[in-house]
């Protein structure tokens, strides 16, 4: 099977063959044009100094030694042919051949010397039949100063010149061309290996991810700018499929080991009543109690649910508003009335008289109040103090609810806000908990990019959290 990137050189090999080959023509054209351009432009120079020379004698000095040799001087500096003609064209000297030159007494036709009368310089073909090759050649009609007409001369050179030149050129191009092409075939191999390597490490790393193996990653540092934006993207994406699974099997472990013991006890109670171990006159009472176990165990599924959704969706942007923090910690503290009344507890509350607005969701910061205040008034002892401070401290709004009463120990600190943790391992007094209220405080504030943090010494214990003041 051809790979991507062979198929993709290959490509670009036979792109850039018919590329060189155009390039090559279009060189050969260049050179042949341009070499031309400048021999007529050579041509034109050495006619300009040979009509200096003939211009210099009268017409009846034609023949004279001292012309010949001016003319053989200018063709021998110039590496040109001239030839001198009368007014009707027959060849009278030949500069480069001054004695026994076969070109002499040739004619040139009417057709041709009636256009170099009327200006046209371009000789080439018929120069071309008198030397019996291929030339460039250019004419000129020579007048005196009275103007009157001396001649004509013919000035050309072979074309072979050019095209041997322009032949070179075309050979080191072709040689150059060649060499490139052979470099390219021949780093083919360790080009394809080099590049194709980090797509096959992505190839084997997608398979084993497909085989349940999350912890598999690629290599980066990749000098190839996509292949490294891949490489990124799929460890990133590696490490969203290992946090979903991960999460999902702390669901699963979580959930198993809190439902394990309520519906241990529903199925107890259950069973009881069924086989009659409970008395029918206990059934109310019992299932009462069975109906306390389905709440708690639908408070628990539903609290679970909501700090999954926070972790991985975020706060929406549309549940950010600004909001009365004090109200909202009142509107909360109301809720607990009965149990405050009920452990005659003293309220401390400390907030700013005008309020103190901030920027968050106020449905989840409700809850984080809801479950501080609730675990502060399910531990204070009773008639003891429970405090509520707000304050603002630069752009932070600090919020600090905290109670009297038996004091968390140090090594439980750390660990206060993680899930399912309860620093009552016996469960006596937190028996209702889930363990989670503190885990949902810290994923709503950090949703909120905020702090949380506890502090509990000398008999007061006391939850504080930021948010962004307005």
């Amino acid at each position: 099977m051809r790979t991507t990137f062979r198929r993709q050189v290959t490509l670009i090999l036979c792109v850039l063959s018919v590329s060189l080959v155009l390039v090559g023509i279009g060189l050969r054209i260049f050179l042949s044009r341009s070499l031309q351009k400048e021999q007529f432009h050579s041509l034109h120079s050495t006619t300009n100094a040979a009509e200096s020379v003939v211009r210099a004698y009268p017409w009846f000095y034609f023949n004279s030694g001292d012309l010949k040799m001016n003319l053989a001087v200018a063709a021998a500096s110039s590496d040109n042919d001239i030839l001198l003609c009368s007014e009707d064209g027959t060849i009278w000297l030949c500069a480069n051949h001054i004695q026994d030159c076969s070109h002499t007494n040739y004619r040139l036709g009417s057709a041709t010397v009636r256009r170099i009368y009327e200006g046209d310089t371009d000789v080439s073909s018929a120069v071309s039949q008198i030397y019996g090759n291929k030339r460039i050649a250019v004419a000129r009609p020579v007048y005196s100063a009275l103007g009157e007409t001396l001649g004509i001369l013919l000035v050309s050179v072979e074309s072979s010149s050019a095209t041997e030149l322009s032949a070179k050129a075309l050979r080191i191009f072709a040689v150059t061309a060649l060499s490139v092409l052979l470099v390219i075939v021949l780093t083919l191999p360790f080009l394809s290996r080099r590049e194709t390597m980090p797509i096959r490490d992505l190839a084997a790393a997608a398979r084993s991810i497909a085989h349940g193996n999350l912890s598999v990653r690629v290599p980066t540092g990749n000098t190839n700018e996509e292949i490294e934006e891949l490489s990124v993207a799929f460890n990133n994406m590696a490490v969203s499929l290992q946090n979903v699974e991960t999460v999902r099997q702390e669901f699963v472990a979580n959930v198993s080991h809190e439902l394990k013991t309520p519906m241990t006890t529903i199925s107890g109670y259950l069973d009881g009543m069924l086989d009659g171990t409970i008395p029918e006159e206990k059934h109310a009472y019992y299932m009462e109690l069975v109906s306390t176990e389905v709440r708690r165990l639908s408070r628990l599924v539903r609290n679970m649910l909501d700090v999954s959704r926070l972790r991985d969706q975020g706060i929406p942007k549309e549940k950010m508003t600004a909001f009365d923090i004090c109200e909202t910690a009142g509107q909360a503290l109301l809720s607990f009335e009965q149990r405050i009344n009920r452990k005659e507890l003293n309220v401390d509350i400390q907030m700013p008289d005008l309020g103190l607005r901030v920027h968050g969701a106020n449905d989840l910061i409700t809850q984080v109040l809801y479950n501080l205040i609730d675990n502060a008034v399910k531990f204070v002892d009773r008639e003891g103090t429970l405090r509520i401070l707000i304050s603002q401290q630069g752009s932070r709004a600090v919020v600090t609810v905290g109670n009297t009463g038996p004091v968390i120990p140090p090594e439980e600190l750390p660990l206060v806000f993680d899930r399912f943790h309860k620093t009552d391992k016996s469960r006596s007094t937190d028996r209702d908990g889930a363990g989670l209220g503190l885990y949902i405080v810290k994923t709503i504030i950090h949703a909120h990019g905020q702090d949380v943090y506890v502090s509990s010494r000398e008999g007061n214990t006391e939850f504080t959290f930021t948010l962004q003041a307005l």
